[in-house]
């Protein structure tokens, strides 16, 4: 296919993850490769009385090593994640940004719920001692964009900021919106992701009642993901963030960078058909599908792999199965496909981010995180999807899909250069 007139082309040069089973992008990929689960018993509060009591929480995390003492107890956990992806994507891709033109440098980072602890923490103080009590950093502890707003304040990037929130597709519109202001010169370097802290009391609460967390294998957490598999039945809540380093290729190149891969095409959609159920159809993520191939100028035979939303769920799972099969045709057959979330759990609005770091390394490397978890196949999700052990292959061109309650879709196409 002819390539679509794109300047400047596009490319990743540094990844920042904080996850479960990584607080850096070497160690979270190790994990992945060796199928190994992030997921336990919820510690952050007691889940006992709560349907699904599991979780993939980010252990060990000391925020003072990524900021300052006094900021880490004004912001809420998501912005502290978000501050740590941020930093460690700056240095792996060894950028300088005293050195940037701070006007042409941006920051997109997205969450799908905001500070969730802190709407909790000050709402019990609240009710038990009386508004005086309530701390004057609430405000802006909670709001969703504030993420985007203290990783520029500190970084000193003042150019395009601002907060996307659209659930669980969020971190992927914030990486694919990145992309295009570099495409259309509002930038020459950006930092676009997602970070979550959710896993709370509230949202415990929330997403038990309506059934849509698992709640079958409480007393064996490591085996409570498992997307595509018959036995399913709701998806794990994760937290963590995910943020990249995202420039033209003039510019990486004019600073010595290590370019990953090209960004090469994105796509964002809505179903328009129910607030928390996809479109059983898969129409609604065919066409971000097809969109995002028709952006980067790829044939649908190009794409070797692809990173899953798979999160797990009944309708999910098969819906995107049939979108897949819908757009690639017989060659569905010959992809790879793989839910990282079976390791991870489902960091929400940072999921995309986290997800687009691991389909980068599928390029780098050649390896193909396996989908852990798969025992009992599914008639309606039959392709490949990486079964239990890693695999390798040469990928070229790979992409992601993430969804999102309210029908959001977004489809983010990575190339090799």
């Amino acid at each position: 296919m002819d390539h679509p007139m794109q300047t400047p082309r596009v490319v990743i040069t540094g990844i920042g993850v904080v996850t479960s089973i990584g607080h850096d992008i070497e160690s979270f990929w190790s994990s992945l490769l060796a199928g190994q689960s992030g997921i336990g018993r919820v510690s952050r509060f007691d889940p006992s009385e709560f349907t699904c009591q599991v979780g993939s929480e980010v252990r060990d995390f000391d925020p003072t090593l990524y900021m300052d003492a006094k900021e880490a107890r004004r912001s809420d956990r998501y912005t502290q994640l978000a501050m740590a992806a941020a930093k460690g994507a700056i240095k792996d891709g060894d950028l300088d940004v005293t050195r940037v033109d701070k006007t042409r440098f941006g920051v997109l980072v997205g969450s799908g719920i905001g500070g969730m602890e802190t709407i909790e923490i000050q709402y019990d103080r609240l009710t038990k001692m009386g508004p005086r009590k309530v701390s004057p950093f609430t405000i802006p502890s909670l709001i969703a964009n504030i993420a985007s707003g203290v990783v520029a304040i500190e970084l000193g990037a003042k150019g395009p900021n601002f907060g996307l929130v659209s659930a669980c597709a969020t971190s992927a519109h914030a990486i694919g919106e990145a992309m295009r202001m570099i495409r259309t010169g509002d930038a020459d370097i950006m930092l676009a992701g997602g970070s979550e802290a959710a896993i709370t009391r509230l949202s415990y609460a929330g997403f038990c009642s309506m059934k849509a967390m698992s709640t079958s294998r409480n007393d064996d957490p490591k085996r409570s993901s498992r997307p595509f598999d018959k036995t399913r039945d709701g998806f794990i809540m994760g937290e963590g963030a995910g943020i990249v380093i995202i420039e033209s290729e003039e510019h990486a190149r004019a600073r010595g960078a290590r370019i990953y891969c090209e960004l090469a095409g994105y796509a964002a959609t809505c179903d328009a058909y129910h607030i928390t159920s996809p479109d059983p159809t898969g129409e609604g993520l065919a066409l971000c599908l097809n969109n995002s191939l028709k952006d980067s100028g790829t044939a649908a035979t190009e794409i070797g792999y692809i990173n899953a939303h798979g999160t797990s769920t009944q309708l999910n799972d098969k819906t995107e199965t049939s979108a897949v099969k819908e757009v690639f045709g017989d060659h569905a057959r010959n992809l790879l496909m793989s839910s990282t979330k079976s390791m991870t759990g489902h960091l929400l609005g940072a999921a995309g981010a986290i997800e687009v770091a691991a389909t980068i390394k599928v390029l780098e490397t050649g390896e193909v995180p396996p989908t852990i978890n798969y025992e009992y196949p599914d008639e309606e999700c039959d392709l490949n999807y990486v079964p239990n052990k890693k695999t390798t292959a040469n990928v070229k061109a790979a992409l992601t899909n993430n969804l999102g309650f309210g029908g959001h879709n977004a489809s983010v196409i990575l190339k090799t250069l």
